[in-house]
C-alpha cells in the first residue's frame, strides 16, 4: 500500500515494513521497534531486556563487537539498541550510500547476536554501576520510590535497568531465552529518508535471505497501575527537598489521554507553563519543576516533580499540592487552553524535523498497535477539545495522587505534615 511518499510492505516472516521517502540530505534512518521491554522481564530476571539490548550491539553474525563498531563508526553512522518499559528499539542512522552495507545488520542483531560471556559481564557491570549511581541522586531516588508506589511489584514497578540482585545473576542462558522470544509480541520496522533500492532484500541479507518470524503489534491492555493514595519518603543528607506527586492514568491512545496531553502542555511546557510561573516565578520555590507524562502501553504515570531548598519545605509542599487540587476543582481558562493547544502543535512540529525523529515517532505509534496517522489525528482532535473536556479528564484520572519525598529529615517531616493536613489528601 502506497500513499504520498509512504508505502507499507511486509517482510518475509511477517514483520511490517513502512517506507517513508523524504527528499533532502542523503540520509537514511531505520527504527526496529520490538514489543516487549522491561515490563516483560520475568520475575527474578528484571533487567534482562536492557542487558540484552546492550549486548546486541557487541557482535552479530560474522562480526565481533570490535568489527561491528569499526564497520558502523568507520562510515560515520550510528547504531544503537535500548530497551524501555514496553519495547526494545534498534536504531540505525547512516548515509544513504552506506545502506547496502549497514541495513542488513538490523535483523542480524536480533537473529544471531554473539552473546559472548565477557561482553555480557561487561554490560551487566555497567548497568549495575548505573543503578548504584542512581542511589546517590535524590531526584532519581524520589522517582524510583514513586514508581513503586504507583505500580508496586508489577511490570512497570522497576527501572528498565532492572533490580540489582536479579540483574547480578543474569547470564548467557537467560539472554539466549530472551533472544528466542524477540518478536513474539510483534514488531515493526520503519525506514525514513532517501531509501535504497530493494530494501527488503537488504534487510533479509542479514538473515541469509530467510524471514524473521513476527507480526504487526496489536493493541491490547498493558500493565495496570495501583489506584491508591500513599506517601513515601527517604532521607538524604542534602540541602534540597525533592517532591514527586503523581498517579497512574491510561495508555497511549486511550479515551481522555489527549486531554491529559494538553494539560501536560499547559502545566509543564516552557517558561509560560503553569507550574513554572506559579512555583518558580511567583513563589521562587523551584530549583527544578516540571511534569512527566510518557507514552505507555499500560497505565501511564502523570507526575509533577519539584526540587526546592529544604528550608522552604512547607511552602513548596503546600503550593505543589495546591496546583494538583486546582486541576480537580476548576477548568483552565480559554486563554490557557489556546496556549496549551499552540504548545501541543509546536511540540508535534519539533518532533518531526529529522528523518530519525519521524521514523522514531511512527515506530512508537505502530508498536503500540495504533494507526500510522495517529499523531495527525491527534492534532485534529485536539482542536475540538474544550476546557471542560480537560477538566473532566483530570477529575476522572487524577483523583488519588501519591507523594514521594527525598531530602533531609526536618524538611521531610514538614512536608509530611502538610500532606496529612491538605484537602487533596482527604478528597
Amino acid at each position: 500500500m502506497k500513499t504520498g511518499g509512504v508505502e507499507q510492505r511486509e517482510l518475509e516472516g511477517g514483520c511490517p515494513l513502512w517506507l517513508l521517502d523524504r527528499p533532502g540530505p542523503a540520509i537514511l534512518s531505520a527504527k526496529l521497534w520490538i514489543r516487549g521491554g522491561s515490563a516483560a522481564d520475568p520475575t527474578g530476571q528484571r533487567g534482562r531486556s536492557q542487558l540484552l539490548a546492550g549486548v546486541l550491539s557487541r557482535g552479530c553474525g560474522r562480526l565481533s563487537g570490535e568489527a561491528l563498531a569499526d564497520l558502523v563508526e568507520g562510515r560515520g553512522a550510528g547504531l544503537r539498541c535500548e530497551a524501555a518499559e514496553d519495547g526494545t528499539l534498534i536504531s540505525l542512522k547512516c548515509a544513504s550510500d552506506d545502506a547496502t552495507l549497514l541495513l542488513p545488520l538490523i535483523l542480524q542483531m536480533v537473529s544471531s547476536p554473539w552473546l559472548v560471556e565477557d561482553q555480557i559481564t561487561l554490560e551487566r557491570q555497567l548497568n549495575l554501576q548505573t543503578l548504584q549511581r542512581q542511589k546517590e541522586d535524590p531526584f532519581q531516588v524520589a522517582h524510583d520510590q514513586l514508581r513503586h508506589q504507583l505500580y508496586g511489584d508489577g511490570p512497570y514497578g522497576h527501572d528498565p535497568l532492572g533490580v540489582e540482585a536479579e540483574l547480578a545473576q543474569l547470564g548467557r542462558e537467560e539472554l539466549q531465552q530472551c533472544t528466542q522470544e524477540l518478536g513474539q509480541g510483534g514488531a515493526v520496522l520503519v525506514l525514513a529518508g532517501q531509501l535504497p533500492e530493494q530494501p527488503e532484500r537488504l534487510l533479509l541479507e542479514g538473515l541469509g535471505g530467510q524471514g524473521w518470524s513476527t507480526q504487526a503489534p496489536v493493541r491490547h491492555p498493558g500493565a495496570p497501575g495501583l489506584k491508591q493514595r500513599s506517601l513515601a519518603s527517604k532521607l538524604d543528607d542534602t540541602e534540597q527537598l525533592v517532591l514527586m506527586l503523581g498517579t497512574t492514568t491510561g495508555p497511549l491512545g486511550s479515551e481522555q489521554a489527549l486531554a491529559l496531553r494538553l494539560l501536560h502542555c499547559h502545566l509543564g511546557i516552557g517558561m509560560s507553563s503553569r507550574l513554572f510561573v506559579a512555583l518558580r516565578e511567583e513563589h521562587g520555590l523551584a530549583y527544578d519543576v516540571g511534569v512527566h507524562y510518557p507514552a505507555r502501553l499500560g497505565d501511564a504515570p502523570f507526575v509533577f516533580h519539584l526540587s526546592s531548598s529544604s528550608d522552604r519545605a512547607k511552602e513548596a509542599s503546600q503550593e505543589l499540592l495546591n496546583e494538583w487540587l486546582r486541576l480537580l476543582e476548576e477548568p483552565i481558562s480559554e486563554e490557557q487552553l489556546q496556549l496549551a493547544k499552540a504548545k501541543f502543535r509546536g511540540q508535534e512540529a519539533l518532533g518531526r524535523q529529522t528523518c530519525s525523529q519521524i521514523a522514531d515517532r511512527h515506530a512508537l505509534v505502530l508498536g503500540h498497535g495504533l494507526p500510522f496517522d495517529f499523531a495527525d489525528r491527534c492534532l485534529i482532535e485536539a482542536e475540538s477539545l474544550t476546557a471542560n473536556d480537560l477538566h473532566q479528564a483530570a477529575k476522572a484520572l487524577l483523583q488519588q495522587p501519591c507523594l514521594s519525598l527525598c531530602g533531609p529529615d526536618d524538611a521531610i517531616k514538614v512536608a509530611e505534615t502538610v500532606w496529612n493536613q491538605h484537602p487533596l489528601n482527604r478528597a
